[in-house]
């Protein structure tokens, strides 16, 4: 459902995708991690039209983001890191425009609106201004409206920040039921769990490049099942053990303060690249 082959942007002496192969696999939820600076939000600018590779090819549903640039546009929606409603406007008036820019006729943007507002059970507030409501509202209202024109892609550049953990756990479950409805779902985030607990694979990124792909599970084992984290002259150092007893009988010989904990795909991040996903 979108493939990159060979991806390369570059801004003046900064090269900040370098030869991205990736192939996203109808109704996958796919997490495409990184620091910052890595290249995510380029890669998303890249498969959205917003900005231009410096060489390489990218497709959404088969159709070429450049050389099909109308076609491949209406196969994916995008909800962006910022809130970007209309706040004097209301709910229903926010995602009647979108619709309208679709050129959907009258008629089916007013049914899809109603359905898309039960879908995110926000129905009793169609006619309220956004200015009056709440972040996780306005996030579930930017997730609805970029699923107005019914895209087969969802693009989710860092959809649950600056959301308390419930808000974010709600999102979550939005997102969950969208891909169960057939969408293939791209997703940027800096929050590890979500990753995690959301993706069915995940590409670690660093420098432009990918350092692996694979499914939550398959990096974590890699390194074990349980992680000892340890002050070491005032560094966090961790150990990392293929079961309980084993780390059970490491903590026997150690003296001091210290975690013991189950892995966690941010301990496989680190292992790969030496770097945590927020930095």
């Amino acid at each position: 459902m979108i493939r990159l082959e060979g991806l390369k942007k570059k801004y003046k002496n900064v090269l900040a995708l370098n030869k991205i192969t990736l192939h996203v696999l109808k109704g996958e939820m796919f997490a495409y991690l990184g620091p910052n600076g890595s290249g995510k939000t380029t890669t998303v600018n890249i498969l959205t039209g917003l900005t231009e590779p410096s060489a390489g090819d990218a497709f959404l549903n088969n159709f070429h983001i450049q050389k099909e640039s109308l076609q491949a546009k209406l196969q994916s929606g995008l909800v962006t890191q910022r809130i970007n409603l209309d706040n004097e406007l209301t709910v229903y008036e926010n995602l009647n425009i979108h619709g309208r820019l679709f050129h959907m006729p009258k008629k089916e943007r007013v049914k899809k609106i109603d359905e898309l507002l039960d879908y995110i059970e926000l129905n009793d507030r169609k006619n309220s201004f956004i200015k009056h409501l709440s972040g996780g509202m306005k996030r579930r209202i930017v997730i609805a409206r970029a699923m107005m024109h019914s895209p087969k892609i969802l693009f989710l550049d860092e959809p649950t920040v600056g959301l308390d953990p419930n808000i974010r756990r709600k999102i979550w479950s939005l997102i969950k039921k969208l891909q169960q409805n057939g969408t293939t779902i791209f997703l940027t985030t800096h929050y590890i769990e979500e990753a995690e607990f959301l993706a069915d694979r995940v590409a670690f990124l660093d420098k432009g490049e990918i350092v692996k792909v694979d499914t939550p599970q398959n990096f974590m084992d890699r390194i074990g099942k349980w992680a000892l984290d340890d002050m070491v002259n005032d560094n966090i150092e961790t150990i990392y053990f293929k079961n309980k007893d084993e780390a059970g009988n490491h903590i026997k010989k150690r003296e001091g303060s210290f975690t013991l904990r189950r892995v966690n795909l941010e301990d496989a991040f680190v292992s790969l690249t030496g770097k945590k996903v927020d930095i």
